[in-house]
Order: structure tokens, then C-alpha cells, then sequence
């Protein structure tokens, strides 16, 4: 059995109402989508209509956002009286398209008008004072904050006590006490009362840039979208709108540093999407920030040059490279510090590179599935400062913000946080962090929640049915590409692909219908496919190659059902990674300890069932591994069964190699005899190997063969010394218990090493012993 990573909640079909259904049949719309639209609200033909076809009379008057005539009319008169503006960015995607569109706004109406983007590592977040006192004595009049400065007081105040306004344009979390600035354009502003409240801050300065302009500025869409997506707000309502009608402008317009940066990155501009956006326009943009300075992405957006666009692009993109190599050596560090049984992950080291912290703790949360916080230490080993990332079952910033005086700094939400702390404060953090769990009954065992919209048979993922799942697109936060669940499929054509061979693909089999499908970053995974029933959850998707075009499944978790039996025999088998909690090392020889890769795991030395089996009752584990083979092949059996263990692991070593052996032959057993018969004395502890060399048997089973001589009586063995016996009785080898034995185990080798896993799995499980 294995179990899904995630905990699966599939949504109730609910019963369409008559009038609804009729909308779906008139829209020619599956009965299966519209439980889809059903479930994300849609659920009128207005809101329906809206929904697959929204246009610029879908966005909300920018003059409903509180201040804004006041803002409009201050930039209006800057402009008018030549004053030098200033645009104070952010340092990530959404921050750099918030620049490009307040900037290029501003300049349409004839502005002055520059920008800053801090530096994370020199500036950190937000207004700066130092920055606002080095622009105000180069002569800026005005300073105009994009997706920042809700919570920037000291830097505002500063800049209004010297006369120099400062326009706020932000969208993030309001603090209990706004800054004293000129105007603050926020759509959450407590006393405005905006129809949408999760506009991302390129999505504010698009609307400041609306109402200055005067009109809808259709050429900044393509920024709204990369910003919107980038920033992972809420893909409904007005936001749905903007990124819409953004993805269409980024397939048809031109913007030279764009066009390119889409070219450079191997991606099709008359096929852009949000995926795109996403997984490969944002994070290239992000990466600069995240490494240094995030001005080369405002340069790269406004240029109309197209040899310095290259020269920007290629730029990006070799920043985004080395943002990729930077988060897998660290994410890879990081894993080697984290210790399983823990609830929580917190690791720190030194020389981490702070800008993708975030990026790694978000890595180990989604494959751990436990909260995770990412810190690195700085050279005195002072302080650490880095990023966590949450499940849903934790709000990380809830937990910490009882500790908050632990913290030099400190900030965040549910499902992130970001911090400063002192070095001795970590031992505090993690006891407070476990305490938290405890006290308030949080269970983090059973992963995290993993919404699944439909349960579908294979012959209902069809390309008809896949092409229509696109209405419901763009897909983001809120409005998330959906989860399909396969009960009760059979795996066919598991194979390992990629370089590294750690993804995989297969066929579900169900009834007479195929359809193919992908598991990314599971192909150490291979060996749980094509034993008992899988049930699958993942998203649909179409895959098309040269001109053919098939439904294909993209799996996000699976779970099997029923007994599993994984093969470890032989060198090969012995490198496949095995699950460190709640597994148990069953060897039958005490030698066979030293095989055991892991010395800390749990482990038991066997020679009977019944004490195995009382242990497994005690200590539950989810898997057995055996390591050697035992005497009774049977014995394996027992244990496996009276224990009720679902997922077995099988190496299965033999020191003695009894099959390969044998017992010996008549003639050896003689010629030994005879040798025994003219020595007074045999070194059988040091010069056994020289005995063996001499007689032309092989090592292992000379051993063996003196044993069964010494069992039936014929020769002495003394402190590593074999004498003869004078007169011994004359016995059979049969007699002998230790080739009673050896005969047993000759059986238990053959079958445990040389039968094939499936003849191996039946028996394991069946009733009738071998």
C-alpha cells in the first residue's frame, strides 16, 4: 500500500439547477465543466458571459480607489510646473512592471520623470531613508511609491517634513496606522470602498495610469499580466479581466524587450500563457532581485532598442541560470540538515544566499510537506535571516508572532514569513514552533490538503473535453487549473525519462481506454507502479507532437492500493533509496548487521517469527526491509503476515551464497576427510584460505563442510585449531543438523533470489506456506 502524499478532498458533485444546465447545453458547454464554473461561482448567465468573455467595460472605475483625484491632480500639476519626479519601485517582477507602467504613464503626459528600485541586500524592502535624502537633495519634487510604502512611515514622514510630496500606490497587508503621505491608492484602503480588493501593485498603477491618461492605456496590459501573474493574487473578478486581455496584448503587441525575452527563453509569443508567465517569464524577472540589482528589468521593458534589448535579455536570462544553480546547491545542502521525524524543518547555514531562501524553504515544504524554515547565518555567526514557508494546517505567522520579540525582524502571513534573529534565538524558535503544534492540537501526519474538482473514468479525458477545460483559463490563484481524480486504474509502460531519469511516464489502463501520462520529479518513484490498484490525481493537459495530438495526464500525487513488494536483490537493487521513518531492519544473522546502510535506523536480529512480529505490533512500522535470508524460508512469510505489513523491501543477501554453493560433493567430502585424517593439526582461523587454494574448494563451502564434520563429531575445533577425532562413529552427512539446514536454506536462496518479484509477491501474501 502506498499512501498519497496529499490529503485528497474531492468536492461534491452538486445538483445543477434546470436553468443553469439549459445555459451549459445552449453554450454547447460539457455538464462536467459547468460543475466546474459551478464550484468558482459562476453560476448565472451574466456571471457566465462575464467569465468567458470579459472586456474593458468588465473593470471597475479607477476613480472608486480612495485619493485618487487628489493623485491624478497632484502628478497633473508636477508636470505642469516641470518638477522632477521620482518612481520608487519594488525589486520583483510585480515591482518592475509597476516602474514601467507609472513611468511610461507619467512621460505620455509630458513628465520628468525617473526611477529607483532598491537593492534587497543594501536597501531592503520598501522606502528607504537613505535613498529618499540622497534623491530629495538631487532635486526630486515628487516621489510616486509603486507596489510599496503602505508600511514605509520613517522615509515618508522624512520626505513630507521637507516639503516633498509622496504618493503612495501600494496593494500590500495595511499596517494598523497608515504614513503620513500625500495621497495613499490602495484597494483596501479603510476609507474607500473599492469593488476588488486583491489588485496587485502593477494592477494600482495601471489603474493611477487610467485615470491620468484619461482613457484605458491598452498598451500597458502586457505589464498588467506578467505583474498580476507574478504576484500570485487573486485570478478573479478584475484581476481575471486584466490578465485576459494582458495575454493577448503579449501575443500581438510589441514590445521590443519583451518580444525578446520571450524568444530567448524558447517560448512561442502567439502561444503565450499564463503557465508561460509563471514558470518562465516572472521568474527570470525575479531573479534579478533576487541576486542584485532589478533595474535591468524597467530597462529591458521601456527600451526601444533592440541590440541593447538583446544585450538585457541574454543578461536576465544568464541571472536567472545562475539563481537556478545558487537554489539547487543550496536546496540540496539544505535536505543533507533536515532530520525526517521533525514536524517542522528550520535549517541554517552559513554563506546561504539570502535572495532564494524563499524559493528553497517552498522546495522542501512541497516535497516534505511540512513547514519549513530556510536561514542564513552571517560570518560572525550573529545572526540568521532567511524565509519559511507554510502548510495550510499552520499559519506560520500566527505561531511566530507570539515569539515576536525573538526576532530582529519579522513579517509575513499564513502560508510565509520572513525574519531576522539572533543565532542563539533558533534553539527558542523550534521549541516554541513544536509547543505550538502541541497545544493548539495541530496534526501535520497527514499532508497537506489537495483539492480534487472531478473523479473521472479514462474515457472521459478526451481532447474534446481537455480543449473546453480552457475556457476556465487563465488559471492562478483562485482560480486554479484542475484536479482530476482516476479511481481504480492499472499502470502499463512504466519507464524512467530524462537525463537523470527522475521523471516518468506510463499509460493508466482502464477497461479498453489508454491515456498516457507524465509524473514529474517521481522517477525514484518507478518501482511503486504496476503493483495492486493506483488511484491517480493530476491535471489534464494535450500533448502534441509533430502534428498528432493525445489527452495526457500530468500527475500531481497517486496512492496504491494493497500489498507492495519492492526488489532490492542484487547490486543494483541495493542502491534504490529506502524510506528512513517507520521502517524496520529484519536480518536473521547477526554478520548480516553490518549490511545496513543506515546505523541508525530501527532493527531487529531474527530467529523467530513470534518476536519479530510481537515488535512489529508494538512499533508499527508502514515497511519491513529484509536484509538477509533467513534459514526457513517460511519464516519471512510469518512475520510479513502476522505483522500485517503492506510494503515489504527485499534484499535478501546471503554471505554464505548456501545455492550457489551447494552442499558439496561426495568426492570433496572424501578428499577433505582424508586430508583432515593426515594433519595432526589445521589452522582453520588464519590459514583456511591456504587449506582452500590446496583442496580446490571453494572458501564458503570448506566452511561449511567443516561444520557439518564437526556436527557429526569427526574433528575438534579449539581457539581456531581443527584436530582430528581418532576413532569417530560413523554417521551419515544427512545426520548432520547443519546440513539439515543448509539444504533449507539451498530451497529458501533459490526461491528468494531467483524467483520473479510478481511469483514472490503472490506468495508472500498467500495463505498456503512454501
Amino acid at each position: 500500500m502506498k499512501k498519497a502524499k496529499y490529503t485528497w478532498q474531492l468536492r461534491e458533485k452538486t445538483e445543477l439547477p434546470e436553468e443553469f444546465s439549459t445555459i451549459l447545453t445552449q453554450k454547447q458547454i460539457n455538464p462536467l465543466l459547468g460543475q466546474l464554473l459551478w464550484h468558482r461561482n459562476i453560476q448565472s448567465t451574466e456571471a457566465l458571459e462575464t467569465f468567458l468573455r470579459p472586456t474593458v467595460e468588465n473593470l471597475y472605475d479607477p476613480f472608486l480607489l480612495y485619493d485618487m483625484e487628489k493623485t491624478i491632480t497632484r502628478i497633473q500639476d508636477a508636470v505642469a510646473q516641470g518638477e522632477k519626479i521620482l518612481i520608487y519601485g519594488d525589486y520583483d517582477a510585480d515591482g518592475i512592471t509597476s516602474t514601467t507602467v507609472m513611468k511610461e504613464a507619467i512621460e505620455l503626459i509630458g513628465g520628468e520623470v525617473d526611477y529607483f528600485l532598491p537593492n534587497r541586500f543594501i536597501h531592503g524592502y520598501g522606502p528607504n531613508l537613505a535613498v529618499f535624502k540622497e534623491q530629495i537633495e538631487k532635486g526630486v519634487q515628487l516621489i510616486v511609491t509603486v507596489d510599496n510604502g503602505v508600511a514605509g512611515h520613517e522615509a515618508i514622514n522624512y520626505a513630507m517634513e521637507q516639503g516633498i510630496d509622496v504618493i503612495v500606490t501600494d496593494h500590500h497587508e495595511l499596517p494598523p496606522e497608515l504614513p503620513n503621505a500625500f495621497s495613499i491608492i490602495h484597494p483596501k484602503h479603510p476609507k474607500g470602498h473599492y469593488p476588488f480588493g486583491e489588485l496587485a501593485g502593477v494592477g494600482v498603477a495601471f489603474k493611477v495610469a487610467t485615470a491620468l491618461l484619461g482613457e484605458l492605456p491598452a498598451e500597458f496590459l502586457d505589464l498588467v499580466a506578467i505583474g498580476t501573474i507574478a504576484d500570485l493574487v487573486s485570478l478573479t473578478d478584475e484581476n481575471r479581466v486584466l490578465v485576459k486581455m494582458g495575454l493577448e496584448m503579449i501575443r500581438t503587441g510589441e514590445r521590443i524587450g519583451l518580444d525578446i525575452l520571450i524568444h530567448l527563453s524558447e517560448l512561442k509569443k502567439e502561444a503565450i500563457s499564463e503557465e508561460n508567465i509563471g514558470f518562465t517569464i516572472a521568474p527570470r524577472l525575479n531573479a534579478l532581485g533576487r541576486l542584485g540589482d532589478a533595474a535591468p528589468g524597467v530597462e529591458l521593458m521601456t527600451t526601444f532598442d533592440e541590440e541593447e534589448a538583446e544585450r538585457i535579455a541574454t543578461f536576465i536570462n544568464s541571472q536567472n541560470d545562475e539563481r537556478k544553480e545558487i537554489v539547487a546547491t543550496i536546496t540540496k545542502e539544505a535536505f543533507e540538515l533536515i532530520d525526517p521525524i521533525d514536524q517542522i524543518h528550520i535549517v541554517a547555514k552559513q554563506g546561504w544566499h539570502e535572495g532564494v531562501l524563499g524559493i528553497v524553504a517552498g522546495r522542501i515544504m512541497q516535497d516534505t510537506g511540512k513547514p519549513t524554515i530556510v536561514l542564513t547565518i552571517d560570518e560572525k555567526n550573529e545572526s540568521a535571516k532567511g524565509s519559511g514557508r507554510s502548510v495550510s494546517a499552520l499559519n506560520l505567522f500566527n505561531a511566530l508572532s507570539e515569539i515576536r520579540e525573538e526576532f530582529i525582524h519579522f513579517g509575513g502571513h499564513h502560508m510565509a514569513a520572513g525574519m531576522t534573529l539572533p543565532v542563539a534565538n533558533l534553539d527558542t524558535v523550534k521549541k516554541h514552533l513544536a509547543n505550538y503544534l502541541e497545544i493548539n492540537q495541530i496534526d501535520l501526519s497527514q499532508g497537506q490538503e489537495l483539492l480534487v474538482d472531478e473523479s473521472l473514468n479514462v474515457d472521459e479525458a478526451t481532447l474534446t473535453f481537455i480543449q473546453q477545460l480552457k475556457i476556465l483559463a487563465p488559471f492562478g490563484t483562485d482560480n486554479p487549473v484542475p484536479n482530476f481524480l482516476f479511481e481504480n486504474v492499472s499502470i502499463e509502460q512504466s519507464r524512467q525519462i530524462g537525463a537523470d531519469k527522475s521523471h516518468l511516464k506510463f499509460q493508466l489502463s482502464q477497461g479498453s481506454t489508454r491515456l498516457d501520462a507524465i509524473a514529474f520529479q517521481m522517477g525514484n518513484q518507478v518501482d511503486e507502479f504496476g503493483q495492486g490498484t493506483t488511484n491517480l490525481v493530476g491535471q489534464l493537459s494535450i500533448n502534441e507532437w509533430n502534428g498528432n495530438k493525445k489527452p495526457q495526464l500530468m500527475v500531481t500525487d497517486f496512492s496504491v492500493d494493497g500489498v507492495q513488494l519492492f526488489d532490492l536483490r542484487g547490486k543494483n537493487g541495493r542502491q534504490k533509496e529506502i524510506p528512513v521513518s517507520n521502517t524496520l531492519y529484519v536480518y536473521f544473522n547477526s554478520e548480516s548487521k553490518k549490511l545496513i546502510d543506515d546505523p541508525a535506523s530501527q532493527q531487529l536480529l531474527v530467529s523467530q517469527a513470534d518476536e519479530a512480529i510481537a515488535m512489529i505490533k508494538s512499533t508499527n512500522p508502514q515497511q519491513l526491509v529484509f536484509v538477509d535470508c533467513p534459514d526457513d524460508l517460511n519464516v519471512l512469510k510469518q512475520i510479513t503476515q502476522g505483522g500485517k505489513i503492506e510494503r515489504v523491501y527485499l534484499m535478501a543477501i546471503s554471505q554464505e551464497e548456501a545455492y550457489l554453493n551447494g552442499t558439496g560433493t561426495r568426492e570433496q567430502y572424501a578428499q577433505l576427510y582424508k586430508f583432515v585424517r593426515q594433519q595432526e593439526q589445521v589452522d582453520v582461523r588464519y590459514k583456511l584460505n591456504v587449506v582452500a587454494q590446496h583442496l580446490k574448494i571453494q572458501e564458503k563451502l570448506l566452511i561449511f563442510m567443516i561444520q557439518v564434520f564437526f556436527d557429526l563429531g569427526f574433528v575438534t575445533i579449539e581457539n581456531g585449531v581443527l584436530r582430528k577425532v581418532e576413532s569417530p562413529e560413523n554417521h551419515p552427512l544427512t545426520e548432520s543438523k547443519v546440513y539439515q539446514t543448509r539444504l533449507k536454506r539451498i530451497k529458501t536462496e533459490e526461491f528468494l533470489l531467483y524467483s520473479d518479484r510478481e511469483t514472490l509477491q503472490q506468495w508472500l501474501w498467500q495463505e498456503e506456506e512454501v
